[in-house]
């Protein structure tokens, strides 16, 4: 049994070659040990990197004094569809590692299309998990999190945030979603008036760096302190709110508002009806009968 890290490593290079297909690979958020030996293996050894952001790639493999051998190629959101064909050939013979600046791909990072198109392909695809900022700020927040939803980024534009955290108002499960360093305030003030003085929430910024920072409080106690700045890669997580008992003419009420701001009433009675066990066939017919 090997003892510590430089020897897992040293094992499993003698004893595991890369697999064909797509490797999707988490990177560290900010502390490159936590690298997993897998990873870097991965890196040194892959027939072609797919990266968001190649400089970073190369800064991360010299940090972990990895020399990486194969092609690296950029992957990020504004290309990465134009790349699928490119790596799904290469997938079909050898390796495709595919890595983000931090955390695991496809989780709001570029990934998807191309696992997408691997599975549909009948390329292999693996994963080696690894860091991810949303479980990492979940734990850190220090709210029940037993059940929660991600959100990916917050809503740029304050209409469609709004209407966003009107869905959140009945919501349970904690929420997990990131934000810029510029918008946090007003994203805070907003859920502060939609969601109420009293509903708790944590803002976690530069994850496993050396300034990582957990503001614990109420939405308007956080929307104060972030008013004055705030800087970094941040995840926010909001309490769930409490559980309630609901009669269907209040559902009707909730769906008739929500239609009237522009929302399909199929898709409401559909969401209302799971979040709160009722009926959306009863749902959905008493607001078309309103209509």
């Amino acid at each position: 049994m090997c003892t510590d890290f430089v020897q897992c490593l040293e094992v499993m290079e003698a004893l595991t070659d890369l697999p064909r297909g797509v490797i999707i690979a988490a990177t560290p958020l900010g502390n490159p040990h936590d690298a997993s030996p897998r990873l870097v293996h991965a890196l040194e050894n892959a027939d072609v990197i797919a990266a968001e952001d190649t400089r970073r790639t190369r800064n991360l493999a010299a940090a972990l004094g990895v020399e990486i051998r194969g092609q690296v190629v950029s992957n990020f959101d504004h290309n990465e569809q134009g790349r699928v064909t490119q790596l799904i050939e290469a997938a079909q013979s050898g390796s495709v590692l595919v890595v983000t600046d931090a955390g695991m791909p496809s989780v709001s990072d570029p990934g998807f299309p191309l696992v997408e198109a691997a599975h549909d392909a009948g390329v292999p695809v693996t994963c080696f998990p690894g860091p991810s900022a949303v479980p990492t700020a979940l734990a850190l927040s220090g709210l029940p999190v037993s059940r929660f939803a991600f959100d990916g980024f917050a809503p740029r534009k304050q209409g469609a945030r709004r209407a966003w955290l009107e869905k959140l108002k009945t919501e349970e499960r904690a929420v997990c979603f990131f934000e810029s360093p510029h918008r946090i305030a007003d994203t805070l003030a907003d859920a502060a008036e939609v969601l109420g003085p009293e509903r708790k929430a944590a803002v976690c910024r530069e994850l496993t760096k050396t300034f990582e920072e957990v503001r614990r409080g109420t939405l308007p106690e956080l929307a104060e302190w972030a008013a004055e700045g705030v800087r970094g890669e941040i995840s926010v997580v909001i309490a769930g709110a409490e559980a309630r008992e609901i009669d269907v003419d209040s559902l009707v009420e909730m769906a008739l508002e929500r239609v009237a701001s522009g929302e399909r009433v199929k898709a409401v009675a559909a969401e209302l009806a799971t979040q709160y066990g009722a009926s959306k066939k009863e749902i959905y017919d008493a607001v078309i009968a309103h209509k």
